[in-house]
């Protein structure tokens, strides 16, 4: 999570809420943002389309979804000046490849964002902010954005995974600037993270009291991985050991994507994307005390339901606080990538959903 409305400047402010969400947690009714029809493989990015909302109770006349197009990896700033920006990332068929998102190895994917008043219906915004060619990925994939504050005042820092093949092309953590608010972008030069060896993906940022900041991303094939930076986010050395292994049943095929809050006087608490299987994927939950350390927790989440939007994954997500009402107790939203499994493969459309935990007493 992070909050602009805590701090603007690069801080562990940005992470911290008072009590943690919990494991109780209801579905929305409606998608946050959809995919792309099958035949808009180039639209303008602030295109919108019927939303798919499961309680109308009424038929409901929409765009055909095959999988060709998706969307995914929600991340989102709650915003100084009031409401929320959500970046995420658009996947659509590159030429000579029309299959697109239903054969991601050789589709193309965008960073885009939408806005938010309160955090419920989301608006697309004009523009492409980050492009695959911009990213460093030719015409292949950026993915995976994490937009945290920097240590100068009005600067935001883009950190994403730069993909320029196949999945099996060693894939780095990049980064960006940008000082307009989060909506022009200019590309840093070099790696913040790779290596010969690994395939980084999923990058996700904690600011330490000391001053230093820990990159958690997916080193795939072993799970979350951890990098500390002493210089306010530019390089960063691996640290020692796997801090999500992947050795449970829920997550014996991959653990990535974590969400990490800061709880007061109740150490971190993260949440994070587990495949069980190829068609299969959970949120899962584990808490520490020094963000090295993690407990698992037994159960998921949040687990596919077999059928809508959600019916076989749910996977990369993020957290906001929602705004408080006067007499209430704190409250979290959930946004999630969820694939319906209606492909071959049970691959199917990727759509970004919602959830939001029930009150805490």
């Amino acid at each position: 999570m992070i909050d602009l409305t805590q701090s603007q400047v690069a801080s562990p402010l940005v992470h911290c809420v008072k009590i943690a969400p919990g494991t109780a947690w209801v579905k929305e009714p409606r998608v946050a943002i959809d995919a792309p029809p099958d035949d808009e493989i180039d639209p303008l990015p602030e295109t919108q389309w019927p939303i798919e909302n499961t309680a109308s109770g009424e038929p409901q006349s929409v765009p055909e979804r095959t999988g060709v197009c998706g969307v995914v990896s929600p991340r989102i700033l709650a915003l100084p000046g009031g409401g929320f920006r959500m970046y995420y990332t658009q996947i659509l068929p590159r030429v000579g490849f029309p299959a697109g998102a239903n054969d991601y190895d050789n589709a193309t994917a965008r960073i885009l964002s939408a806005v938010s008043t309160e955090g419920a219906v989301w608006v697309p915004e004009p523009g492409v902010r980050l492009s695959s060619q911009e990213g460093g990925a030719g015409e292949f994939r950026v993915a995976s954005s994490e937009v945290v504050p920097t240590d100068k005042a009005q600067q935001l820092r883009m950190y994403f995974e730069c993909c320029p093949g196949p999945q099996s092309t060693l894939s780095t953590i990049r980064s960006a600037v940008s000082s307009d608010g989060g909506l022009e972008w200019t590309p840093e030069p070099g790696v913040r993270l790779g290596s010969s060896e690994h395939r980084y993906s999923s990058p996700r940022i904690l600011f330490l009291e000391d001053g230093r900041c820990r990159l958690y991303c997916l080193a795939i094939g072993h799970g979350i991985v951890s990098a500390l930076s002493e210089d306010g986010g530019l390089t960063f050395q691996p640290e020692p050991g796997v801090r999500i292994g992947q050795d449970t049943h829920y997550d014996s095929q991959a653990a990535f994507a974590c969400e990490i809050l800061k709880v007061a006087g109740a150490g971190y608490v993260m949440y994070y994307a587990g495949y069980s299987a190829p068609n299969k994927a959970y949120i899962l939950r584990a808490t520490s005390d020094d963000g090295l350390a993690w407990r698992k927790d037994p159960k998921p989440v949040i687990s596919p339901d077999g059928t809508g939007w959600d019916a076989v994954k749910c996977s990369e997500m993020c957290l906001i606080q929602l705004p408080q009402k006067a007499g209430e107790t704190s409250r979290f939203r959930m946004f999630y990538e969820a694939c319906d499994g209606n492909g071959v493969d049970q691959r199917g459309v990727w759509r970004i959903a919602g959830t939001t935990s029930q009150k805490l007493h």
